[in-house]
């Protein structure tokens, strides 16, 4: 299968380096001092001190590698809504693209069914450039739990986990969501299908949408977070007014799981959010596809998220302040 990986960082590089060395005919798409050192000395992956390096295909410009079988989306809302236009070269008539990334996707209400079908969310893809451009017919869900991390040009460690949980948005079990199944797997990683992709998206953003911006708030690491009482109420609170949003659009996930993601975030000793990493590296902040595309969802089903509101502000005025705003229509 030919695949290429858009975004060859921390997850992108982690999927690009098992898939080859599993058979697959694949290229990357990087940039600056990252793609300098894949281009001249490989790309690297270490898990558990092991390291395994493949020599691929690699480049800015993605004209070079022409239409291939199968695109991973590994970039951040903001940076896939940027290049929306640059995926053209890659796609052909039955190409498909995989989503591997954090939040709400642009293709949220696509065959989604029910009385938002065909909406497009412009927290995520304002003006829907994603939706007309690549089209949503060509996307696969992916709900991305590994951690991993790049400590320097060409190299992404791998900290834990290898599920990449994916789904068709209409909930089939197609043939090309079966053969990508297979070839991750065979590459090493776990695949499940699931006939509801959104109820996993909506499970693990009910993480994101407060760990994530409280990070920035507070600077603290999630165990940090988790530990001081106020600050896990304060979670909590913002997961329920998640979970009303997400019941109006008719998924139900079981209250239980609210204290289950708590408990586990607890657990991580000094991990620090990706989007406080993100502030500290001086990057762009993702956002709007974990807290804003809430706050639409909300909007649009009448579902009031008062928490969610003021911490967005709070995030947002933040981002601003350090020139760190996502989006750039």
């Amino acid at each position: 299968m030919k695949i290429c990986v858009y975004g060859a960082g921390a997850i992108g590089g982690y999927l690009a380096v098992e898939l080859a060395l599993s058979g697959q005919e694949v290229c990357v798409v990087a940039r600056g001092a990252h793609l300098k050192a894949i281009r001249e000395n490989g790309l690297k992956l270490v898990i558990h001190g092991r390291e395994k390096v493949v020599r691929l295909a690699a480049g800015e410009d993605p004209r070079a590698f022409g239409v291939q079988d199968l695109v991973i989306c590994a970039l951040k809302a903001h940076q896939a809504y940027d290049c929306a236009a640059g995926f053209a070269p890659l796609l052909g008539p039955a190409t498909a693209m995989l989503t591997a990334m954090n939040g709400i996707p642009w293709w949220y209400f696509y065959r989604s069914g029910g009385r938002f079908e065909g909406h497009h969310l412009e927290s995520v893809d304002p003006g829907g450039r994603q939706w007309k451009s690549i089209q949503p017919g060509r996307a696969i869900g992916c709900v991305v739990e590994p951690a991993c991390e790049v400590t320097g040009p060409g190299v992404v460690v791998h900290h834990d986990l290898n599920r990449f949980i994916i789904g068709e948005p209409d909930g089939t079990r197609s043939s090309r969501v079966l053969e990508l199944s297979k070839v991750l797997t065979e590459a090493g990683f776990d695949a499940p299908v699931r006939d509801n992709i959104r109820w996993n998206i909506w499970l693990k953003l009910w993480g994101n949408v407060c760990f994530n911006p409280i990070s920035v708030l507070t600077q603290a690491t999630l165990d940090c977070i988790i530990g001081e009482p106020k600050l896990r109420a304060l979670c909590k609170t913002m997961m329920l007014e998640t979970k009303a949003v997400n019941e109006a659009l008719g998924v139900q996930i079981p209250m239980g799981m609210a204290e289950r993601r708590l408990d586990a975030a607890g657990s991580l000793v000094g991990h620090k959010m990706s989007m406080l990493q993100d502030l500290e590296r001086g990057r762009r902040l993702e956002i709007d596809a974990l807290v804003t595309a809430v706050q639409e969802l909300g909007l649009l089903t009448a579902v009031p998220t008062p928490i969610i509101d003021a911490v967005l502000a709070l995030v947002q005025a933040r981002a601003k302040a350090a020139g760190r705003v996502g989006f750039a229509p």
